[in-house]
């Protein structure tokens, strides 16, 4: 990946600056080219990018509510690393939330809807059956979403909060340790459950969003990888 490939010159406002810095960050991070624990120190970054400590900053921020990106006061920024025991929790956490996801959905779901968690399903088996880095990063952000829909679906704000930030660890710790080549969650897990929803059988889909979650868990492998340095992973 070069500077050709994203906007970051002079012209640009700070805050698309720091954009076109997280998207780059973010699919090196996906990617696994930079291993968790890995610093993002603002100069490097800054000289990589041609751009001041405070837009290196903006990005880092950005990352960082992601839950990609860990601040510590005085050492600086690091790529999130989550233990084995925090990629648990993360889906112990939404065993407990995701079945009143469904609960909430459910009468809620209407034909509309319906077609619009349909129409997802079929950009989700486009990505699954693609090969490459681009197309893992749209396979798990497509999954991330579909749950995402269900939980805005449920029309409980604070309730989609959580979500959103289960879902952005989750999307971490499966780019990190998911086996590659396999899809995290499934060829019709998703179809399955929203024919449950479709259905009004409540018991049925909490039961196969559990199951759906234990199947992405059991993908994972959760031995530590080896990273580039910064400059390499990025290669610029």
């Amino acid at each position: 990946m070069s500077l050709a490939h994203i906007t970051v010159n002079s012209d640009s406002s700070h805050e698309d600056r720091a954009q076109a810095i997280r998207d780059t960050l973010r699919d090196a991070i996906v990617d696994r080219r930079l291993a968790p624990g890995t610093k993002l120190s603002e100069s490097e970054v800054g000289a990589l990018f041609d751009v001041s400590r405070t837009v290196v900053r903006a990005a880092l921020q950005m990352l960082a509510y992601e839950g990609l990106v860990k601040a510590e006061r005085n050492r600086g920024a690091f790529v999130s690393n989550p233990t084995p025991d925090e990629a648990r929790q993360v889906f112990a956490s939404r065993r407990l939330i995701e079945p009143g996801v469904v609960d909430a959905a459910i009468g809620r779901l209407t034909p509309a809807a319906a077609k619009q968690l349909r129409d997802h399903l079929v950009e989700e088996t486009r990505h699954q059956h693609e090969r490459g880095p681009s197309a893992r990063r749209a396979e798990i952000k497509a999954s991330g979403d579909f749950h995402l829909m269900l939980a805005s679906l449920a029309g409980n704000a604070i309730l989609e909060k959580f979500m959103d930030e289960l879902i952005a660890r989750s999307s971490l710790v499966i780019a990190l340790y998911g086996r590659s080549g396999v899809s995290s969650c499934g060829h019709n897990d998703h179809a399955d459950l929203l024919d449950a929803l479709e259905a009004k059988d409540a018991a049925k889909a909490r039961a196969l969003m559990l199951h759906h979650l234990d199947h992405i868990e059991a993908d994972l492998d959760l031995r530590m990888k080896e990273g580039l340095a910064l400059k390499d992973a990025l290669a610029l």
